[in-house]
């Protein structure tokens, strides 16, 4: 079994800035095979190709060639090269596209489960949050999947604690967001949550993010840090309030008919390798959050920390909590609290 050599934060961020813009297909090793691969699947996601994720993805592209002596290949698209999100979802679904990342409040739009780990200031760690998705609180939206046409290798891949960056005015206070024009994704959660803290929620595909903040069509947007860096938002962007408001993992979906197609034995080598990966990939995100802020602040992003108290005390106010634990109903919202505690 190939094990891959773990990364130090100095060694990921030398990784990060040397890789190519272009996409990743191009850059996975060419390993002699006899024969063309007896499969080929695609795999599209939304992030640049510097990102955590896609670089332990050209790993796990390599071994499953090595280990299945060429049998199966798996071709990367990063940063939105076969369309946005929404577009990418629908596709997976289709069978045009094999492999998506998407992340849990995309997905939501058809599985609504699945938001339910996005739900405002649930997590206050990540012990929380692996222990609910990689539990029984993962395994149900897992099985959710399944019900509309979607394997899912079981562990997710992490994106991180969700934070608020703005142009005009740092968030220290759910009071700092009232009329705030603000992207969040396709989602109803990401709506949900900003209206009721006050804020004018705009949802955009993150293809359209830099440009929407750029000509000022919102003022602010709310993502992890590694993807405030790797997508270069500091350039339109000055404070960056670190919230915690969110967390937010990616379920790698494979489409259903595409998977039942595998021999039992790439099955095997697949799933091995994209749970490792992925396991890889959580611990380089650690890693590299541990730095993100000193080199953000380098390149001129003013930072502060928002305590949580205020933005859940506006959250039950107006009622966020109860709407959502209605919506996904006690049992779900029971499996939720055996890890993350009382969430209201």
């Amino acid at each position: 079994m190939t094990q891959s050599t773990p990364l130090s934060r100095r060694s990921l961020l030398r990784t990060f800035s040397a890789l190519p813009a272009a996409g990743l297909v191009s850059s996975l090793p060419r390993l002699a095979f006899a024969a063309a691969p007896e499969f080929s699947f695609k795999f599209g996601n939304n992030l640049p190709v510097s990102h955590p994720l896609n670089v332990r993805a050209q790993e796990v592209a390599a071994r499953i060639a090595k280990e299945s002596n060429g049998r199966m290949e798996i071709k990367i698209f990063p940063n939105n090269q076969l369309g946005g999100d929404t577009d990418m979802l629908a596709q997976v679904r289709s069978g045009g596209l094999e492999i998506f990342n998407t992340g849990t409040m995309v997905i939501a739009t058809i599985a609504p489960i699945s938001a339910i780990t996005a739900v405002g200031f649930a997590f206050s760690n990540y012990d929380q949050v692996w222990g609910a998705v990689d539990g029984k609180l993962g395994d149900a939206i897992r099985a959710s999947f399944a019900k509309i046409g979607l394997y899912t290798f079981d562990k997710m891949w992490d994106n991180g604690f969700r934070q608020i960056t703005t142009g005009t005015k740092p968030v220290k206070t759910a009071a700092d967001l009232e009329g705030m024009k603000i992207r969040v994704p396709v989602s109803p959660m990401g709506i949900s949550m900003f209206k009721g803290l006050g804020a004018s929620p705009t949802s955009l595909q993150f293809s359209e993010v830099y440009s929407a903040l750029q000509t000022k069509v919102v003022d602010a947007q709310e993502n992890p840090l590694a993807i405030v860096q790797t997508a270069k938002l500091y350039e339109v962007q000055k404070f960056c309030s670190v919230t915690n408001h969110s967390w937010d993992g990616y379920h790698l979906v494979v489409n259903g008919r595409a998977w039942k197609g595998l021999p039992d034995d790439l099955k095997t080598i697949a799933a091995r390798a994209f749970n490792e990966g992925g396991l890889q990939q959580r611990e380089d995100l650690r890693k590299l959050n541990e730095s993100l802020q000193a080199d953000l602040s380098a390149k001129g992003m003013a930072f502060n920390t928002a305590a949580p108290d205020s933005f859940r005390a506006q959250l039950q106010k107006a009622g966020f909590y109860a709407e959502w634990k209605n919506k996904f109903g006690p049992e779900a919202w029971s499996l939720l609290e055996a890890t993350a505690g009382k969430v209201s």
